[in-house]
């Protein structure tokens, strides 16, 4: 491997020349206290900018085993030298001058959650750092003293102050431990106590702004009824008393801008964990948790939604029902009915983003048009078979139907963004109260095994190189949060609220890809399973194919990985 001075002689050697000779300087450089790589030099200063590596050996970066001994433990440390990362690089970046995109330095920079990313990645203790670096030009004129300005000062100065243990206060690190070893062990309890959620007292649920995930200032902390209390002694925080959302079917209810949304919001979020300082921080919901809404147009291929609607008037079988514009009904029960295939243990719903005549009929429009002139069973009809029968548990938002307090457990008033458990209450409302149907015969559990068309291998464009043709990979390009391109083909994800952060996207993108050339013709449960068991195997860049991890990718959940291809 070549050293770091050879390094500083190379550049030396080529300030000044035409911008394609920073090509030369591709490949791993040996640094006093880490290794730089070059995995990618950019064609010319408008383009995308070059990506680096930095690996610190495990003795020099110092971090005891107890710091990555365990996924959720790993995966923290990651977080926390990723976000001291980032900010150093946001110290640097522009420092250095030049055209375009020149003197860019910059690593991912997560947001509110904590999740796995290929930004930051320790591995047996060895910590390896993705770096999108704008090797600086004039006009297209290599000016090498400012990359050596990057490769000399900055990065050593990331390094030193973001990657090694002895440059992290020792009461943040422990910290950002104990904050993981508390997470894990209420989602442990949650299963022992039958819960579905747990909302810690003090907790801050809501948002600085539509466009700002951070927590608002001067809001309502919350404190859970005395009712719904539960007491955990916690690993490290000990005694945390909050609210427990039992299993079974829960309303959320109360008058307009009191809350409700903003609790189920907190608990769509709380699958995932939260850096410390987000107010959500000990807001944990069932991790297979999926927030079901109407999703008017999305495409439904061969999807099993014959619980819900069934004895359509085109005579259209719905146990393999398919369209590429559904309605917002079709589109509620194909994904009530996809994510109960993916395990999911509990449904979040909300009735403002509901389909009306998917939720409930009342009695009187039940008098004028008969049951069986209806296809639709309301999902009022069949919730406490989803429960009892498919083992997954509802908290719902309602606001001005009261029909579901007929099969609800509990009851939660959002009354000036606190919370009260008004189940007593709202029974004996009901006492001498028509009570409505609550139940449809036929349930059935439908079994998913729809294959995608993910065809594209064969159309990989082929290009005449001189020498013959050769294929190209499907180009991937992520838009924005929420959708994505591979090849021509794009996907819109914008109805899946819990997908948080851009670079899940780019995953589920290159996902997309990954599938499309190596596992065309398999059911859609079996191409997550392989995909799975990849990452699992080889590490979350594998998905990409490529000879080096790119910076950039985020772990998605199975649930948004099963609704991305049955989008797709």
């Amino acid at each position: 491997m070549k050293t770091s001075q050879q390094l500083r002689s190379e550049l030396h050697a080529i300030d000044h020349k035409s911008y394609p000779a920073y090509k030369s300087l591709t490949g791993p450089w040996s640094f006093p206290r880490y290794t730089l790589s070059i995995d990618h030099v950019q064609g010319d200063p408008f383009a995308a900018p070059s990506r680096l590596s930095v690996v610190v050996d495990r003795q020099v970066a110092g971090f005891p085993e107890e710091c990555f001994d365990t996924p959720w433990r790993r995966v923290a440390l990651e977080d926390l030298l990723l976000r001291r990362a980032s900010r150093q690089a946001s110290r640097f970046s522009h420092q250095a001058k030049g055209s375009g995109k020149s003197g860019v330095l910059a690593v991912a920079c997560p947001g509110q959650e904590v999740l796995e990313r290929t930004g930051c990645q320790v591995r047996g203790g060895t910590v390896t750092l993705r770096l999108e670096v704008g090797f600086p030009a004039n006009g297209r004129t290599i000016n090498a003293r400012e990359l050596e300005k990057i490769l000399f000062d900055f990065i050593p100065a990331c390094v030193d102050q973001a990657l090694l243990c002895g440059s992290i206060p020792r009461e943040e690190l422990a910290g950002t431990m104990a904050l993981a070893e508390d997470r894990w062990f209420i989602r442990q309890e949650l299963e022992r106590l039958g819960l579905a959620a747990f909302v810690a007292d003090g907790s801050v649920l809501p948002r600085e702004s539509g466009v700002s995930d951070r927590p608002m200032k001067e809001a309502v902390p919350f404190l859970s009824p005395d009712s719904m209390a539960v007491t955990l002694e916690l690993p490290h925080r000990g005694t945390t008393r909050g609210m427990g959302v039992p299993r079974g079917i829960t309303l959320i209810a109360g008058g307009g801008y009191h809350g409700k949304s903003t609790l189920l919001k907190a608990l769509e979020r709380g699958v995932y964990d939260h850096v410390a300082g987000d107010g959500r921080e000990y807001v944990i919901t069932d991790a297979t948790a999926v927030k079901i809404r109407a999703e008017d147009g999305r495409k439904v291929t061969d999807t099993d939604i014959s619980l819900f609607i069934s004895g359509l008037p085109s005579g259209r079988d719905t146990r393999r029902f398919s369209t590429l514009d559904a309605s917002g009904s079709t589109s509620q029960a194909a994904n009530i009915v996809e994510a109960l295939e993916t395990g999911s243990r509990l449904l979040l719903m909300d009735e403002d983003t509901s389909a009306t005549n998917f939720m409930v009929r009342d009695e009187l429009m039940q008098q004028v048009i008969a049951r069986d002139q209806e296809p639709i069973t309301p999902f009022l009809e069949r919730a406490a078979d989803i429960y009892q029968k498919a083992g997954a548990s509802l908290i719902l938002v309602v606001g001005s139907c009261g029909a579901y307090f007929h099969i609800a457990g509990t009851v939660i008033q959002m009354d000036a963004y606190r919370a009260k458990d008004i189940t007593r209450r709202a029974k004996a409302a009901l006492e001498g109260r028509p009570v409505p149907a609550l139940s449809a015969p036929g349930f059935r559990l439908p079994q998913g095994r729809r294959v995608v068309d993910l065809s594209g291998a064969s159309q990989t464009r082929k290009n005449y190189r001189g020498d013959g043709f050769r294929q190209e990979r499907l180009k991937v390009k992520r838009l924005g949060r929420t959708a994505f391109l591979v090849g021509e083909r794009e996907l819109d994800l914008r109805y899946l609220e819990q997908l948080v952060d851009g670079e899940q996207t780019q995953t589920l993108a290159q996902m997309v890809r990954y599938a499309r050339e190596n596992l065309a013709g398999l059911p859609v449960p079996e191409v997550v399973a392989r995909l799975m068991a990849l990452v699992e195997e080889k590490g979350l860049g594998a998905v990409c194919g490529e000879k080096t991890v790119p910076a950039g990718l985020a772990m998605p959940r199975v649930q948004e990985i099963f609704a991305c291809f049955n989008r797709y």
